[in-house]
Protein backbone atom coordinates (compact mmCIF):
# COMPACT_ATOMS: atom_id res chain seq x y z
CA UNK A 1 0.00 0.00 0.00
CA UNK A 2 1.53 3.00 -0.48
CA UNK A 3 0.49 5.93 1.54
CA UNK A 4 1.12 9.82 2.48
CA UNK A 5 1.26 10.64 6.17
CA UNK A 6 0.31 13.93 7.67
CA UNK A 7 1.84 14.73 11.42
CA UNK A 8 0.58 17.42 13.10
CA UNK A 9 2.62 18.03 16.43
CA UNK A 10 0.46 19.91 18.71
CA UNK A 11 1.38 21.70 21.78
CA UNK A 12 -0.49 19.14 24.03
CA UNK A 13 -1.03 16.09 21.51
CA UNK A 14 0.48 14.37 18.48
CA UNK A 15 -2.05 13.68 15.56
CA UNK A 16 -0.91 11.24 12.48
CA UNK A 17 -3.07 10.45 9.46
CA UNK A 18 -1.67 7.61 6.85
CA UNK A 19 -4.02 8.50 3.51
CA UNK A 20 -3.43 6.22 0.44
CA UNK A 21 -4.06 7.08 -3.19
CA UNK A 22 -7.32 7.39 -3.57
CA UNK A 23 -7.05 10.07 -0.32
CA UNK A 24 -8.99 7.68 2.02
CA UNK A 25 -8.07 7.65 5.47
CA UNK A 26 -6.03 4.25 5.70
CA UNK A 27 -4.94 4.44 10.09
CA UNK A 28 -4.88 7.59 12.49
CA UNK A 29 -3.25 7.63 15.86
CA UNK A 30 -3.44 10.40 18.43
CA UNK A 31 -1.32 10.54 21.17
CA UNK A 32 -0.64 12.95 24.38
CA UNK A 33 2.91 15.56 23.03
CA UNK A 34 4.84 14.87 26.43
CA UNK A 35 7.96 16.88 26.42
CA UNK A 36 9.99 15.40 23.85
CA UNK A 37 8.73 16.16 20.90
CA UNK A 38 10.95 14.55 18.53
CA UNK A 39 10.96 11.32 19.63
CA UNK A 40 7.09 11.04 21.03
CA UNK A 41 6.49 11.86 17.53
CA UNK A 42 8.78 9.13 15.98
CA UNK A 43 7.71 6.08 18.79
CA UNK A 44 3.79 7.02 17.61
CA UNK A 45 4.42 7.18 13.75
CA UNK A 46 6.37 3.71 14.41
CA UNK A 47 3.27 2.39 16.29
CA UNK A 48 1.03 3.84 13.75
CA UNK A 49 2.78 1.83 11.02
CA UNK A 50 2.87 -1.12 13.12
CA UNK A 51 -0.34 -1.44 14.06
CA UNK A 52 -1.76 -0.42 10.37
CA UNK A 53 0.61 -2.96 9.22
CA UNK A 54 2.35 -0.40 6.54
CA UNK A 55 5.86 -0.73 5.85
CA UNK A 56 7.79 2.45 6.57
CA UNK A 57 9.07 2.71 2.83
CA UNK A 58 5.07 2.81 1.48
CA UNK A 59 5.12 6.11 2.83
CA UNK A 60 5.89 8.06 0.08
CA UNK A 61 5.79 11.88 2.01
CA UNK A 62 5.50 13.12 4.87
CA UNK A 63 4.39 16.69 5.88
CA UNK A 64 4.64 18.17 9.30
CA UNK A 65 2.47 20.82 10.82
CA UNK A 66 1.90 22.31 14.53
CA UNK A 67 3.59 24.07 17.22
CA UNK A 68 6.37 21.31 16.52
CA UNK A 69 6.55 20.71 13.00
CA UNK A 70 10.18 21.91 12.70
CA UNK A 71 11.28 19.59 15.30
CA UNK A 72 10.16 16.53 13.04
CA UNK A 73 13.15 15.85 10.75
CA UNK A 74 12.12 13.16 9.20
CA UNK A 75 9.13 15.22 7.37
CA UNK A 76 9.81 15.72 3.62
CA UNK A 77 8.16 19.40 4.33
CA UNK A 78 6.14 21.09 6.81
CA UNK A 79 3.34 23.76 6.39
CA UNK A 80 1.64 25.98 8.64
CA UNK A 81 -1.21 24.81 10.80
CA UNK A 82 -3.91 27.30 9.09
CA UNK A 83 -3.32 25.70 5.65
CA UNK A 84 -3.06 22.39 6.71
CA UNK A 85 -6.47 22.90 9.33
CA UNK A 86 -8.15 24.53 6.10
CA UNK A 87 -7.12 21.87 3.58
CA UNK A 88 -8.05 19.23 6.21
CA UNK A 89 -11.41 21.31 7.20
CA UNK A 90 -12.61 21.64 3.29
CA UNK A 91 -12.21 17.60 3.34
CA UNK A 92 -13.81 16.35 6.52
CA UNK A 93 -16.71 18.93 6.20
CA UNK A 94 -17.23 18.53 2.66
CA UNK A 95 -20.38 16.86 2.44
CA UNK A 96 -22.10 19.49 4.50
CA UNK A 97 -21.31 21.83 1.61
CA UNK A 98 -18.96 24.58 1.15
CA UNK A 99 -17.09 25.31 4.50
CA UNK A 100 -16.65 28.85 4.54
CA UNK A 101 -15.30 29.76 8.24
CA UNK A 102 -12.86 26.94 10.37
CA UNK A 103 -13.34 27.43 14.37
CA UNK A 104 -10.39 24.97 15.70
CA UNK A 105 -9.57 24.78 19.42
CA UNK A 106 -6.90 23.36 20.59
CA UNK A 107 -5.08 22.19 23.96
CA UNK A 108 -3.77 25.88 23.96
CA UNK A 109 -4.99 28.17 21.36
CA UNK A 110 -7.92 28.82 19.68
CA UNK A 111 -8.47 30.21 15.84
CA UNK A 112 -10.60 31.43 13.47
CA UNK A 113 -9.96 31.07 9.52
CA UNK A 114 -11.82 32.41 6.60
CA UNK A 115 -11.91 30.26 3.13
CA UNK A 116 -13.07 32.23 -0.26
CA UNK A 117 -14.45 30.87 -2.73
CA UNK A 118 -11.79 28.66 -3.80
CA UNK A 119 -10.96 27.22 -0.55
CA UNK A 120 -8.21 29.43 0.14
CA UNK A 121 -7.84 30.84 3.36
CA UNK A 122 -8.35 34.53 3.25
CA UNK A 123 -7.93 36.09 6.49
CA UNK A 124 -7.76 34.31 9.99
CA UNK A 125 -7.13 35.33 13.98
CA UNK A 126 -5.46 33.47 16.77
CA UNK A 127 -5.67 33.34 20.65
CA UNK A 128 -2.11 31.56 21.80
CA UNK A 129 -1.52 34.45 24.77
CA UNK A 130 -4.65 33.21 27.04
CA UNK A 131 -5.38 29.50 27.88
CA UNK A 132 -8.95 30.65 28.78
CA UNK A 133 -11.00 28.95 25.82
CA UNK A 134 -9.11 26.76 25.02
CA UNK A 135 -8.85 22.94 25.63
CA UNK A 136 -6.24 23.58 28.54
CA UNK A 137 -9.36 25.48 30.57
CA UNK A 138 -11.70 22.86 29.63
CA UNK A 139 -9.01 20.21 31.54
CA UNK A 140 -8.95 22.76 34.48
CA UNK A 141 -12.64 22.78 34.70
CA UNK A 142 -12.86 19.48 34.92
CA UNK A 143 -10.31 18.91 37.23
CA UNK A 144 -12.19 21.10 39.53
CA UNK A 145 -15.41 20.00 39.61
CA UNK A 146 -14.22 16.86 40.08
CA UNK A 147 -15.93 15.05 36.60
CA UNK A 148 -13.83 13.78 33.61
CA UNK A 149 -13.42 15.63 30.43
CA UNK A 150 -15.79 13.37 28.22
CA UNK A 151 -18.68 14.00 31.34
CA UNK A 152 -18.86 17.56 30.31
CA UNK A 153 -21.35 17.97 27.64
CA UNK A 154 -23.74 15.28 29.46
CA UNK A 155 -23.89 17.26 32.19
CA UNK A 156 -24.34 20.48 30.14
CA UNK A 157 -26.94 18.34 27.75
CA UNK A 158 -28.65 17.45 30.85
CA UNK A 159 -28.68 20.67 32.87
CA UNK A 160 -32.02 21.70 34.26
CA UNK A 161 -31.14 25.39 35.07
CA UNK A 162 -29.89 28.45 33.71
CA UNK A 163 -26.15 28.37 32.70
CA UNK A 164 -24.08 30.16 35.67
CA UNK A 165 -22.37 33.41 34.45
CA UNK A 166 -18.54 32.99 34.42
CA UNK A 167 -17.21 36.50 34.42
CA UNK A 168 -13.55 35.75 34.57
CA UNK A 169 -11.65 35.93 31.42
CA UNK A 170 -8.56 34.33 33.15
CA UNK A 171 -7.65 30.80 33.62
CA UNK A 172 -6.45 31.59 37.37
CA UNK A 173 -9.46 33.85 38.01
CA UNK A 174 -11.99 31.85 36.74
CA UNK A 175 -10.41 28.49 38.50
CA UNK A 176 -11.19 30.74 41.74
CA UNK A 177 -14.56 31.73 40.56
CA UNK A 178 -15.67 28.00 39.71
CA UNK A 179 -14.30 26.87 43.43
CA UNK A 180 -16.55 29.79 45.14
CA UNK A 181 -19.55 28.77 42.57
CA UNK A 182 -19.30 25.12 43.74
CA UNK A 183 -19.01 26.48 47.74
CA UNK A 184 -22.34 28.12 47.04
CA UNK A 185 -24.07 25.07 46.00
CA UNK A 186 -24.29 25.71 42.33
CA UNK A 187 -25.30 22.94 40.35
CA UNK A 188 -22.38 21.24 38.09
CA UNK A 189 -24.09 21.03 35.34
CA UNK A 190 -25.10 24.77 35.75
CA UNK A 191 -21.61 25.72 35.98
CA UNK A 192 -20.44 23.63 33.13
CA UNK A 193 -22.74 25.35 30.93
CA UNK A 194 -21.70 28.43 32.11
CA UNK A 195 -17.86 27.08 31.26
CA UNK A 196 -18.77 26.19 27.86
CA UNK A 197 -20.79 29.71 27.44
CA UNK A 198 -17.93 31.69 28.47
CA UNK A 199 -15.89 29.62 25.98
CA UNK A 200 -18.14 30.16 23.23
CA UNK A 201 -18.90 34.05 23.83
CA UNK A 202 -14.76 34.40 23.69
CA UNK A 203 -14.57 32.55 20.28
CA UNK A 204 -17.53 34.98 19.14
CA UNK A 205 -15.20 37.81 19.81
CA UNK A 206 -12.64 36.37 18.11
CA UNK A 207 -14.16 35.58 15.20
CA UNK A 208 -16.15 39.03 15.52
CA UNK A 209 -12.52 40.08 14.59
CA UNK A 210 -13.00 39.42 10.95
CA UNK A 211 -15.95 38.32 9.98
CA UNK A 212 -18.17 34.80 10.25
CA UNK A 213 -19.29 33.13 6.65
CA UNK A 214 -21.60 30.33 6.53
CA UNK A 215 -21.06 27.37 6.88
CA UNK A 216 -19.18 26.87 9.91
CA UNK A 217 -16.90 24.11 11.34
CA UNK A 218 -15.72 23.48 14.15
CA UNK A 219 -12.54 20.93 15.10
CA UNK A 220 -10.11 20.25 17.38
CA UNK A 221 -10.64 17.99 20.47
CA UNK A 222 -12.86 20.06 22.64
CA UNK A 223 -15.46 19.54 19.37
CA UNK A 224 -16.05 16.57 20.61
CA UNK A 225 -18.16 17.70 23.56
CA UNK A 226 -21.65 18.02 22.61
CA UNK A 227 -22.51 20.49 25.55
CA UNK A 228 -19.69 23.07 23.81
CA UNK A 229 -20.97 21.95 20.36
CA UNK A 230 -24.63 23.54 21.64
CA UNK A 231 -22.69 26.93 23.54
CA UNK A 232 -20.95 27.46 20.14
CA UNK A 233 -24.18 27.43 17.82
CA UNK A 234 -26.37 29.37 20.83
CA UNK A 235 -23.39 32.45 20.73
CA UNK A 236 -22.99 32.25 17.04
CA UNK A 237 -26.86 32.12 16.34
CA UNK A 238 -26.30 29.05 13.82
CA UNK A 239 -25.58 25.50 13.07
CA UNK A 240 -21.83 24.53 13.59
CA UNK A 241 -20.19 21.41 11.57
CA UNK A 242 -18.32 19.49 13.75
CA UNK A 243 -16.31 16.25 11.78
CA UNK A 244 -16.63 12.32 12.75
CA UNK A 245 -12.93 13.09 13.78
CA UNK A 246 -12.78 16.41 15.06
CA UNK A 247 -9.17 15.79 16.72
CA UNK A 248 -7.51 14.95 13.38
CA UNK A 249 -8.73 17.79 10.99
CA UNK A 250 -5.63 19.61 10.52
CA UNK A 251 -3.61 16.09 10.53
CA UNK A 252 -6.01 14.95 7.72
CA UNK A 253 -4.76 18.21 5.59
CA UNK A 254 -1.37 18.00 6.03
CA UNK A 255 -1.20 14.17 4.87
CA UNK A 256 -3.44 16.13 1.82
CA UNK A 257 -0.67 18.62 1.33
CA UNK A 258 1.84 15.51 1.26
CA UNK A 259 0.18 13.94 -1.46
CA UNK A 260 -0.25 17.10 -3.60
CA UNK A 261 3.71 18.08 -2.96
CA UNK A 262 4.70 14.33 -3.98
CA UNK A 263 2.47 14.89 -7.37
CA UNK A 264 3.90 18.41 -7.80
CA UNK A 265 7.58 16.78 -8.01
CA UNK A 266 6.86 15.17 -11.20
CA UNK A 267 6.57 11.39 -9.09
CA UNK A 268 3.72 8.89 -10.06
CA UNK A 269 1.44 7.75 -7.41
CA UNK A 270 0.75 4.59 -9.47
CA UNK A 271 4.26 3.09 -10.25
Amino acid sequence: MRCFAGVDIGSTAIKIVLIDEAEEIRAYKITPTGSHFHRNTLEALDALLEDSGIRREEVLYITSTGYGRKLFKEADETVSEITANAVGALRAGGACGRIRTVINIGGQDSKVILLDDDGHVSNFVMNDRCAAGTGRFLEMAARNLEVGVDELGEYHLNCRGAPVVINSTCTVFAESEIISLLAENHDRGEIIAGIHHSIARRTLRLAKRIGIEEKVLFDGGPALNRGLVAAMEDELMREVVVPDLPQITTALGAALVAKEAFISRGEDIHV
